[in-house]
């Protein structure tokens, strides 16, 4: 008979246990030591405060982290989404503002709202395409297919904005990166709507299950009939799209596009939340498991810039969490740290 607790048998549950605990840390010592942290005010209408900081610019994280958890499921990793952030924010602003790389400094038209979304979304697909059709039809590795997409893509966002930064203004797509719906802000609403239709997607249809059978075991699920080359091709582009919606956000944020720095190592801050949320290459997967490792990572980013720390040194603390969480995720290091393993070779 198991003395583990019901839920602990859940092993989708149980996977979302470190990750909490990691969480609950990091909230814990902004408890003790960071004063004014859970302060939340409203202020129009609008909610602010640390909290809702870490969540709204968690949000491009949180938003990547859904498409790579899918990719990471069929055994594959996407490199390219800093890429395709740039890209897709490059386009907008782009579209905003077609004769700013020739220095004309005048507005034109207004850009309709639609075009500026969805031209860049369109292109993000196109990425997602390129990727998936490399990996599921050319058998090109995951890793190697979007690595060229992630040295190549910057230097097309480049090229899109010809080297510049390009500000502007415009309103209506202002709302997506700074707006604020019931109060919230509008990037935390794209994540939970993100959120919510993966798991309709994965978790009410057999489509999570497909995933999960391409990514255990792809000779099994060919023999099943599932058809793993389409199901690979549609989860990158799904993740790529994911990607395009954030360099949306990012551009419209920082009502800019650039090329160079939009989306700079956010692949690595995905791919560290997916992993700290528990989902290792193919197989078993949990969204929600992702979400509280990008909210791990932003919540350590912004604790860190508040005590002072300088930012550079932002990277070392990331990589320390991760490899902790990942130790601790480890049943055998788990073992190891209890002394079971040397019970049972005593007990030889």
């Amino acid at each position: 008979m198991s003395l583990k607790p019901s839920f602990l048998q859940n092993e989708a549950t149980a996977k979302l246990i470190w990750p909490l605990v990691a969480l609950s840390a990091i909230i814990i010592f902004n408890i003790l030591f960071t004063p004014g942290f859970f302060h939340i005010e409203i202020k129009d209408g609008h909610l602010f405060g640390s909290l809702i900081d870490i969540l709204n610019r968690g949000a491009p994280v949180m938003l990547v982290s859904i498409g790579m958890t899918l990719v990471f499921a069929t055994g594959g990793v996407d490199l390219s989404v800093g890429a395709v952030i740039a890209i897709s924010g490059a386009i907008a602003a782009h579209l905003i503002r077609p004769d700013y790389v020739k220095g004309v400094i005048e507005y034109g038209e207004l850009t309709p709202l639609f075009q500026v979304i969805a031209i860049p979304l369109i292109v993000s697909l196109a990425a997602g395409l390129w990727n998936g059709v490399l990996v599921a039809y050319v058998g090109v590795q995951p890793i190697i297919a979007t690595l060229i997409l992630m040295v190549a893509g910057r230097g097309i966002a480049q090229l899109v904005t010809e080297g510049q930064i390009l500000v502007f203004i415009h309103e209506p797509f202002q709302y997506i990166g700074g707006g604020f719906l019931f109060g919230i802000p509008f990037p935390i609403i794209l994540v939970l709507v993100a959120l919510a239709a993966t798991y309709l997607l994965t978790r009410r249809t057999a489509l999570g299950l497909f995933i999960e059978a391409i990514g255990a075991n792809p000779k099994a699920s060919l023999y099943m009939g599932i058809r793993a080359k389409v199901i690979k091709v549609a989860v990158y582009m799904f993740c790529a799209l994911c990607a395009g919606i954030a360099g949306l956000i990012i551009c419209s944020d920082i009502k800019a596009a650039d090329a160079n720095n939009a989306g700079l190592f956010l692949e690595l801050d995905a791919i560290a939340a997916v992993i700290i949320g528990g989902t290792m290459w193919g197989g078993r997967f949990t969204v929600a498991g992702s979400i509280i490792g990008a909210l791990i990572i932003q919540s350590l980013t912004t604790t860190i810039l508040t005590r002072g720390i300088a930012p550079e040194i932002t990277l070392v603390f990331k990589a320390v969490v991760i490899i902790c969480v990942a130790l601790i995720q480890s049943e055998t290091f788990r073992n190891i740290l209890a002394g079971r393993l040397m019970k049972k070779e005593a007990g030889k």
